[in-house]
């Protein structure tokens, strides 16, 4: 896919960036961080786990932990700006996803 440089204010990615394999992850996010204008926001949503990765119910899956995820993300000129877990409300064991805010830096 061909994206712009710098034309969005903010990206969406609702569960959408974890069947990225690990390996192509740096690129797409640095695809990501050049479409957005300066100080442009990306959400991400992933399901979180213990950086393993694989098929899942017949498709490809990442299950990042925290500091794997934020190390891509900061690694694709990345400023966090607040994280999350969901759902809301319960212990962090029954929170298998990892809500994430960035900055465009």
């Amino acid at each position: 896919m061909q994206l712009p440089e710098s034309r969005f204010d903010g990206i969406f990615a609702n569960a959408s960036l974890f069947p990225v394999p690990s390996q192509e992850l740096p690129r797409v996010l640095l695809e990501l961080h050049k479409t957005l204008k300066l100080r442009g926001v990306l959400f991400s949503s992933n399901p979180r786990g213990n950086n393993n990765e694989g098929f899942s119910d017949g498709r490809y899956a990442c299950f990042f932990d925290s500091d794997t995820w934020h190390g891509y993300m900061i690694s694709a000129g990345f400023v966090e700006l607040h994280h999350y877990y969901r759902p809301p409300g319960l212990p962090r064991e029954r929170q298998p996803w990892l809500a994430t805010v960035w900055r465009k830096a």
